[in-house]
């Protein structure tokens, strides 16, 4: 069945990579993964609906998606194949390297072997569902994520909520392998420039790092998941407009500008754009109050890259409020 449109934009030779999915897909209809589980509702239940062929994604636009799980792909390998040598060429004491264990059986485990876990698929029944969740590192009792992302993803902590669900799904999957109440992000930016980590405080100072999340408890992630699966079910054969829209965190939006008008008569161009109502308020009232103020909301992102895109009529009236660009 053809998945991509824009095929033959993508010389061949490329297009089979960017056409190669290795996830571990599970078909059952009530089976539902970490990932899709933190997804809205209408990005669940609306590609569901879609006939064959509707629907298709731009192949050039996977490529982001598989220079992600290429980089997955090599962490995992350099562990499960070249843990020693690396370990060895880092100037770890041997006898360190000696206790190293990689994804270890519990019956394996005896005093002073340090078990190092990548990529686990675990499981576990939530009445008539099934939740799924595949972790990348786990290391003394501490779930860790690898994401290949730009710095604005981390400079805006658009995820940050996610991130910490995420981590709570996979210690709630098994808190017996995940003990401890944090979580960490490595982030790998794609797009780092040198230039701008001497000159912005907020920027990340390497093209890698670190940033640590707090855990919901496991009674707290329970009750979040048992919530969402119930949505899911509630909505699941609902009216298309009955489905709950999707929240400006859920549509990737942009923050506001607020735009100061001088002249009421000229308003082809702004005197000046403000990302406040009170910066735009103060400038303003140095201008003696003439003038006004139009608030301009924020674009959305994620549409553009949404299985249901064909399907939600939400993305409909976003476009034709210009909120969300297509050109």
């Amino acid at each position: 069945m053809q998945r991509y449109a824009n095929v033959s934009e993508v010389p061949l030779a490329l297009a089979v990579f960017l056409a190669s999915d290795y996830y571990d897909h599970n078909d059952d209809p009530n089976t539902i993964s970490t990932t899709a589980l933190l997804k809205p509702l209408r990005q669940i239940i609306l590609p569901s609906r879609l006939e064959e062929g509707e629907g298709l994604v731009n192949l050039a636009d996977m490529v982001s998606s598989r220079m992600g799980s290429a980089i997955h792909d090599a962490i995992e390998k350099s562990w499960v194949t070249n843990y020693i040598k690396a370990m060895t060429s880092l100037g770890l004491p041997q006898k360190i390297i000696d206790q190293v264990r990689i994804n270890p059986t519990k019956e394996s485990l005896t005093d002073g072997i340090i078990p190092i876990y990548l990529e686990q698929r675990l499981t576990k029944k939530v009445g008539n569902w099934t939740v799924t969740g595949k972790f990348d590192f786990v290391g003394e009792g501490r779930v860790q994520d690898f994401k290949s992302t730009g710095v604005f993803t981390y400079k805006k902590q658009v995820n940050a909520t996610k991130y910490t669900q995420q981590g709570s799904i996979y210690r709630w999957l098994d808190p017996e392998l995940i003990t401890q109440d944090e979580m960490d992000i490595l982030y790998i930016f794609t797009d780092w420039k040198a230039s701008q980590a001497k000159t912005d405080p907020k920027y990340p100072p390497q093209r890698f790092h670190k940033q640590s999340f707090p855990l919901l408890s496991v009674k707290e992630t329970q009750s979040f998941i048992e919530r969402k699966l119930a949505l899911i079910t509630q909505y699941w054969d609902a009216p298309e407009e009955e489905i709950p829209e999707c929240s400006a965190e859920d549509l990737w939006r942009s923050e506001p500008q607020f735009k100061y008008y001088k002249n009421p008569e000229k308003t082809v161009r702004s005197t000046a754009n403000f990302d406040s109502m009170s910066e735009a308020a103060n400038r303003m009232a140095t201008e003696g109050g003439k003038g006004f103020i139009k608030e301009v909301p924020g674009q959305v992102m994620a549409c553009k890259y949404c299985p249901a895109f064909a399907a939600c009529s939400q993305k409909d009236q976003l476009i034709a409020n210009g909120d969300l660009l297509m050109g």
